[in-house]
């Protein structure tokens, strides 16, 4: 094998992992999944359950809001495609600031109640969801004034 072969054969795959993406109808299952797992995160509250339950719900959340990431429009073209990039673009930056920004808010406004406050950081969840959320609503913004 020559290192021709081999770096067309990376370009190729790396060209793939970019482009991918779900069919339209995903879009429908991410909403179901978002909306079911945000609904049993509510009902959850009212109710005592096993410890398992809240990473699973919050994890489920994740997966369907993703996939709602990931499908295609019913329309899509290369505007679109240069749209959901600028919203990526976006929420990754805003998402960045704000796990730099938070937890010093968090703390400073501590320390306005709590002389023993400590500087903490969030967990994985509230950054990917906050993602997640500045992208897909990024997204649909930029649609909107877009059309």
């Amino acid at each position: 094998m020559n290192k021709q072969s081999i770096c067309e054969r990376e370009r190729s795959y790396v060209e793939k992992m970019n482009k991918f993406q779900l069919h339209h109808k995903y879009k429908k299952i991410g909403y179901i999944i978002s909306l079911s797992a945000f609904a049993l995160m509510i009902a959850k509250k009212f109710v005592d359950e096993p410890t398992w339950v809240k990473p699973v719900l919050s994890g489920l959340l994740l997966i369907g809001m993703l996939v709602i990431s990931l499908a295609k429009e019913k329309v899509e073209d290369e505007y679109i495609d240069s749209l959901r990039s600028q919203s990526y673009r976006i929420a990754f930056i805003l998402v960045i600031l704000y796990a730099l920004v938070q937890p010093l808010i968090n703390y400073g406004v501590g320390l306005l109640f709590d002389e023993t406050e400590k500087l903490q950081g969030f967990d994985y969840f509230q950054v990917l969801f906050y993602m997640l959320v500045v992208q897909l609503m990024v997204f649909w913004q930029l649609k909107r004034f877009n059309k």
